[in-house]
């Protein structure tokens, strides 16, 4: 349970760096920077990093308040991780976010765009497949990348591009969509066997 295991840390980072899909969110900080919306990257990522652990620990209790097990929920999130990943792919909209009007730090940017429901699901999904430590280390660590992008929104936009942007979408996409798969068969039969 509280094993370090590099593999796992660089395997739970990749799969919420995907989900999170922070590159592919610039166009949006740069819009909602045009309108004047200012955005603080240390406050977005701390709130974010809040809203992940409070999930991430209590969410079990609230799943078994509905008599949900986790590799149950993993299935479930497996649905929604290959819906976003057809959303990366193929460039269209399934699920809809509502923005409000009110500071661009806590909505849209801590939620939905880093902390969304797509990376909560996503989150304690792994937790049926991974040590807590290791899950905790990567998503710190895409917190802390979170707020690298948020922070040099401008400067990176112009060193990969629009079609450097588009690319690593795409890309991220097919991984997530390789994810779904893993997380649906593995849970699966976990849920079968049992």
């Amino acid at each position: 349970m509280w094993t370090l295991n590099i593999v796992e840390i660089v395997s739970a980072f990749v799969v919420l760096f995907a989900i999170i899909d922070i590159l592919g969110a610039i166009p949006i900080f740069l819009s909602l920077k045009s309108q004047g919306k200012e955005i603080n990257a240390g406050k977005a990522s701390l709130i974010s990093f809040a809203m992940f652990a409070v999930f991430f620990f209590a969410g079990d209790r609230l799943l078994n308040l509905f008599n949900v097990d986790v590799a149950s929920f993993a299935v479930a999130g497996s649905f929604v991780i290959f819906i976003l990943a057809l959303e990366m792919i193929l460039g269209i909209e399934i699920i809809k976010t509502e923005s409000m009007d009110s500071g661009a730090t806590l909505v849209p940017v801590a939620f939905p765009l880093i902390a969304g429901p797509g990376a909560l699901t996503t989150l304690l999904s792994l937790r049926a497949e991974y040590s807590l430590v290791n899950i905790m280390i990567g998503l710190i660590a895409n917190l802390f990348f979170v707020y690298l992008v948020l922070r040099f929104v401008d400067r990176i936009e112009k060193m990969i591009g629009g079609s450097g942007i588009f690319i690593l979408r795409k890309f991220f996409g097919v991984i997530l969509l390789a994810i779904a798969v893993k997380l649906f068969a593995t849970n699966l039969t976990i849920m079968i066997s049992k």
